[in-house]
This record gives structure tokens, C-alpha cells and sequence, in this order.
């Protein structure tokens, strides 16, 4: 076998195990991560932390979450978004029934003032005390780039762009649909030697997502009501009740043959991480993890049950039960769809917004008082989405765009600001690509590599889970403290 010299450290330990298991007929073949980590484990740390990546899949508008209000601004805002038909999608302004919500970020922008959908008071409310930021056009690039290099594709970029799947997977792993890790799994392998249960480092609360896929660590995916188990191990089988222990005798038994061995090894591992998620899930929830109110959909007043709330809640309630399950760094996913808002997007918008408002504001309530502590300086959550969308209107709707606005949150967020100059509203300006999608001005790679340093990772390791981020002068935002 050979390897090319200039590998990546990831790269090199991950073929120096393989090369170990292929050396050792009788070792599994599952990856032994301790031996792996176990000079990280040396500097392991001794703290806890978590990062919660909340994916609002579609494309979410930005220009309809956070806008420029000041006159200049929002003269332009109502001349494009209104439209003659029915279905304009244009908010109305400060002070009107239903209209924006004024933000005041520390960082004056000069001659401009700011506000959040009229859906988000409940997350207003968190960025009022100083748990909030806004990130203003984050994108993939990989390269700083101009309006003008952009034009004449003189710099690389990103493959693919306005692509659904393609722009979600650059979002989640640096790289287009198809790709095997993301920048969560790829900082879980680095610090997984932290946690004593290392299946428990990247957790998804809402199926496969490539964003937790590490290259040595698997993520592990749950149900809001916990570890999905192996069925008819428990309870009755064809009617029978004594028929569940025969089976999983025979679903784990130890096996002569190599593969069968390591299918029964994977078995007994998933039943014992089950029975060990269900214990500290149990603990968490007797601590009081309340179940979040319903939230008001705003189109309607009536009160509903929010999915995406019930996530947060799950997350809320793992971490609860971090000691018992020997974690020191974990890293989560939730997610919420619909945000491809081509059409009736006022009314769309609006109900998912608010989920995602009283999503966080539950959360944030539930940091401040984890078992009679307030936990919030402990873990961060942060928004990110397929991309953003055309400032111009299609009627009632926007179609794909670039660049987006997000949320980071948390108690060590250095919150009630803005990060980066909000850009110019409209279309025809020097980070317009055309309708008014916005270039973006920082890369999903500075984003993350914020997040990552705050989680603990050195300037080496975060050159090695974002593969283009020495390509920027500013590797780090500053939105974390």
C-alpha cells in the first residue's frame, strides 16, 4: 500500500489503523478508537461541552429573517418584495400590526438599523439578553472571492451551487453531494478520546446526516424518545413473549467466522449502548426536562405541537445525561424542512420561523436551569441551511440563492450583536451574483472553525476538518468568547 507523503494527519491514522486490522486476523474489525486517541487523551479535557447544529432544510430567506430597516434600506426592501398580485411577500414595516422586530446590535453599522421576522419574538427575546448573534452571509467558498472573479470564474468555487443536495452536503462536509464526512464527524474524531463511550461523541436526532459522518467515529442517530431499538428484542415476539431471548441470543452470539463475529460484535454493542442511552436519557428526564409548551402558529393562533422543539428537548435530555454516559464533547443535529419557499412563502415562512423562535427559546430556558445549573456557557448552537434565496420575488415566492444569515446561540456566544457588514439591500451591488443572492462574505469554513476552536480544537486540527480554511486571512469571526 502506498500513501502520498503529503497526507493529512487524519489521513495517516486512519490508514495506520487499517493497515492494524488487517495485520491481526483475530482483532474486529471495528476501529479500536482508544489506541487511536490516545495521545489526545492525554490533554483529554476535563470540561464538558456540545455544539448543536439546527439544519432548516430548503433554503431558508434570509431576506424576510433579519433585515435593514433604516430608511434607505427598507424603501429598497418594500419597492422589490411587493408585488401587485396577492401573493406579495413583503413584511410590514416596525410599529405596524404583525410588523418587524427592532434588534439593536452593540456593533453600530453606521446609518443602519435592524430587525427579525415578526415570528421570532421569542427569539428576540434571547438575543435582547446577550445569548444571541447574528451571522450576517455565510456561504460555501472556498476561496475569498470578488463579484468580479466570481463573473469571470477566475478562483475556484464552490461545485454545484443552487443545487439542494448538493449545497446541504458543502454545508455539512466541505464537499458536494456523495461526500463520506462532514466537519461535525471530522471534529468528533479528534476529540473523541474525551469521552470514555465513544459512540456517544456525534448524535442525530433526525436520521442520517452527513454533517456527524467522521472518518474513524459513526454516528449514532436516535428518536425523541431515545435510542432506536433492535426490534423484538423486548416484549413479545410472534405472541410469544419467551421467543426475545432465544432471539437475541441468536442475533449476538459469538460466531466462528470473521464477519459474523463482527456482525454480533456490532449487535451486542448496540443493545449495551441502547440500555446505557436509556439509563442516562431516564436520569436527565427525572431532573426535569419538561416537554416544551405547544407554540402558536402564527397564521392560524392555534396552538400546536412543535417537532422541532421535541428535538431540542431529546438533545436537552442527553446532555442531562452526560455523566452517564462518560462524555466530555458531543456534537448534535436536528433538523426542520420546508424552507424551499418558492411559493406562498409569507405564510410558510412565517409558521416555520416561529418554530424555529420557540425551538431555540425552549432549548436556552432548558441550558439555563439543566439539573439547578445553568449549562448555557457549556453548549452552542448554531443555525445553517442549503443556502439563502433571491432578494427578488417570483410573486410569492423566492427561488435559490447564495449566501445567508444565521443564528449562533449560547452562553459563551458573545451575543446582542452582528457579525460582518450587513450587506447592501437590493440588487445590482458588488455582493449581488444575480436577483440579488448574495456572494457571501464569510465561508462556511470561517463559520465552523469559530465554533471549533471554541470546542477545543487547535489551529492544526481545524486546518485538518476544514480543508480550505488557510485560504482566509481571518480564520476566526469572533462571535465566541
Amino acid at each position: 500500500m502506498t500513501t502520498k507523503p503529503n497526507a493529512s494527519r487524519r489521513e495517516f491514522l486512519r490508514t495506520a489503523s487499517i493497515l492494524s486490522m488487517v495485520g491481526s486476523a483475530g482483532a474486529p474489525f471495528a476501529l479500536n478508537l482508544a489506541t487511536i486517541g490516545a495521545a489526545a487523551a492525554q490533554t483529554a479535557p476535563t470540561d464538558y461541552k456540545a455544539i448543536v447544529c439546527l439544519f432548516m432544510a430548503g433554503g431558508n430567506d434570509h431576506g424576510n429573517t433579519v433585515m435593514a430597516t433604516d430608511s434607505t434600506s427598507w424603501s429598497e426592501y418594500i419597492r422589490l418584495r411587493t408585488t401587485t398580485d396577492a401573493g406579495s411577500i413583503a413584511l410590514p414595516a416596525v410599529g405596524n400590526t404583525g410588523g418587524v422586530l427592532p434588534i439593536t446590535p452593540l456593533t453600530v453599522q453606521s446609518g443602519r438599523t435592524f430587525a427579525l421576522h415578526p415570528s421570532m419574538q421569542a427569539l428576540k427575546t434571547v438575543f435582547d439578553a446577550g445569548r444571541v448573534a447574528v451571522v450576517a452571509n455565510v456561504g460555501p467558498l472556498i476561496m475569498p472571492t470578488t463579484l468580479a472573479q466570481y463573473k469571470a470564474n477566475s478562483v475556484k468555487l464552490p461545485p454545484k451551487l443552487f443545487s439542494h443536495n448538493d449545497q446541504q452536503s458543502l454545508w455539512q462536509s466541505s464537499m458536494p453531494e456523495g461526500a463520506k464526512s462532514g466537519w461535525g464527524g471530522r471534529m468528533g474524531d479528534l476529540l473523541v478520546a474525551s469521552n470514555s463511550t465513544p459512540i456517544f461523541t456525534a448524535i442525530s436526532v433526525s436520521g442520517n446526516a452527513v454533517f456527524l459522518a467522521g472518518q474513524t467515529i459513526n454516528q449514532y442517530q436516535v428518536s425523541n424518545s431515545g435510542a432506536v431499538p433492535i426490534n423484538s428484542l423486548s416484549g413479545s415476539l410472534y405472541g410469544s413473549s419467551a421467543a426475545a431471548n432465544p432471539l437475541q441470543a441468536i442475533v449476538s452470539a459469538d460466531r466462528g467466522n470473521l464477519f459474523e463475529k463482527e456482525q454480533a460484535a456490532v449487535i451486542r454493542r448496540s443493545i449495551a449502548a441502547q440500555g446505557t442511552l436509556a439509563t442516562g436519557m431516564l436520569a436527565a428526564g427525572g431532573s426535569g426536562i419538561p416537554n416544551p409548551a405547544q407554540y402558536i402558529n402564527p397564521n392560524t393562533g392555534n396552538l400546536a405541537t412543535n417537532s422541532l422543539a421535541v428535538q431540542l428537548q431529546t438533545v436537552a435530555r442527553i446532555i442531562g445525561g452526560r455523566s452517564a454516559l462518560g462524555a466530555k464533547r458531543q456534537i448534535f443535529f436536528v433538523n426542520i424542512g420546508g424552507f424551499d419557499t418558492h411559493d406562498n412563502q409569507r405564510t410558510n415562512q412565517a409558521d416555520l420561523l416561529a418554530r424555529v423562535a420557540h425551538g431555540l427559546a425552549y432549548f436556552d430556558s432548558m441550558m439555563g436551569s439543566l439539573q439547578g445549573t445553568d449549562f448555557r456557557n457549556q453548549v452552542t448552537l448554531f443555525t445553517a441551511s442549503d443556502f439563502g434565496r433571491t432578494f427578488t420575488s417570483n410573486g410569492d415566492g423566492t427561488d435559490h440563492g447564495w449566501g445567508s444569515h444565521h443564528f449562533v446561540m449560547g452562553g459563551a456566544v458573545k451575543g446582542q450583536d452582528m457579525y460582518g457588514l450587513f450587506p447592501v439591500t437590493g440588487v445590482k451591488h458588488d455582493q449581488d451574483v444575480g436577483s440579488g443572492s448574495l456572494l457571501p462574505q464569510f465561508s462556511v469554513d470561517q463559520y465552523g472553525a469559530t465554533l471549533a476552536s471554541w470546542f477545543g480544537l487547535s489551529a492544526t486540527q481545524i486546518a485538518d476538518v476544514f480543508p480550505s480554511i488557510n485560504n482566509f486571512t481571518q480564520k476566526n469571526i469572533g462571535f465566541m468568547m
